[in-house]
């Protein structure tokens, strides 16, 4: 009897939680992902280390891929980074109805901001430029690392997280303006210098990274990487740059934040190799703790009901990383 009860429970957890691998890149580290509406799947690769092959690719159902929108802007000629029409440190992309918004540092193996951080906009149904958004000199500092955004369709706007100096830059696509808030806040800074990881000690200080906003509620969450707290702010009181009513939720350490459509917010728990969720109750849940399959959860999608993820390996590639495999896992969540 406990064996059938055994093989039941392996059984469920096998339909709830399996994982499928989507793709894997050899040698190259992948951080960010994003999952279109019609399900095109889009990864990028930030200039950490020289060489990279190409800073954008779009992932094929086969788990094949290709540089996007096409290897000449996959291809950094000179290190000026002022180069147009040319990926220079990539870190962020995001799908937001037919757009694909690419997030540009400027700031290749963060030896400071060249030219200005860009948002590059492209039309999935032409796959061409639509749009070159310039970050304004007041809202960056010289060593700002623009790491991640979400979309505000209702207001126009884009909300950053800067990962090198803590803060929340806010890009109005309508003007093309953008400004700082929470600049150096608490909220937005790191708590610790290290992280406990499953390898050791990994010893760095990263400010806010993580990022959601919930469209329903109004509500911006934000994270520093090396932090234990989950903050959310309502949208009018950041554009005021108030974080006095500020809600403060004790969570692990993460990188990317994701919302579904049911309000579960899900982030990585990255010193333990797992994913976990907070739930509209308030209560934090393990989503999966495989550490076969879960090697620091970085950047997350959401399509019909799959969670993508990436795996960036960040306290594990320090060297030599060409025999590390980096990939790309989806897993379906309750209904």
């Amino acid at each position: 009897m406990k064996k059938v009860v055994l093989i039941l429970s392996l059984l469920y957890g096998f339909f709830v939680f399996s994982q499928e691998q989507v793709t894997v890149f050899k040698g190259i580290q992948v951080t960010g992902i994003a999952v279109s509406d019609k399900g095109r799947i889009f990864a990028n690769f930030p200039r950490w280390r020289e060489p990279i092959p190409f800073s954008v690719v779009e992932v094929f159902q086969d788990g094949t891929y290709a540089p996007y929108p096409n290897t000449a802007w996959n291809v950094l000629k000179t290190n000026q980074g002022k180069e147009n029409n040319t990926f220079v440190a990539i870190q962020s992309v995001v799908a937001e109805g037919q757009s694909l918004y690419v997030l540009e540092t400027s700031n290749p193996q963060f030896k400071g901001v060249q030219d200005h951080p860009k948002l590059y906009v492209f039309d999935l149904n032409s796959n061409q430029l639509k749009h070159t958004y310039l970050f304004s000199k007041e809202s960056y500092h010289k060593n700002s690392y623009i790491n991640d955004l979400r979309i505000d369709i209702k207001r126009q706007l884009v909300y950053c997280t800067d990962s090198g100096v803590g803060g929340i830059v806010v890009l109005d696509l309508k003007t093309g303006t953008s400004k700082r808030y929470l600049d150096q806040h608490k909220v937005t800074m790191a708590e610790k210098d290290q992280l406990n990881c499953s390898n050791g000690i990994w010893k760095n200080t990263v400010h806010s990274d993580g990022i959601e906003f919930d469209a329903k509620n109004d509500m911006l969450y934000f994270h520093a990487l090396t932090a234990y707290t989950l903050y959310g702010i309502k949208i009018d009181q950041l554009i005021k740059n108030d974080a006095s009513e500020i809600i403060a939720i004790p969570t692990a350490a993460p990188d990317g934040l994701i919302m579904d459509k049911k309000g579960n917010l899900y982030y990585g728990d990255l010193e333990h190799d797992a994913i976990h969720y907070l739930d509209r109750k308030g209560k934090i849940n393990v989503l999966t703790d495989d550490k076969m399959k879960v090697k620091w959860a970085d950047s997350f999608a959401i399509h019909k009901d799959y969670l993508y993820y990436t795996n960036s390996r960040i306290n594990e590639a320090t060297g030599d990383i060409k025999e590390l495999d980096f990939t790309i896992y989806k897993m379906k969540l309750k209904q």
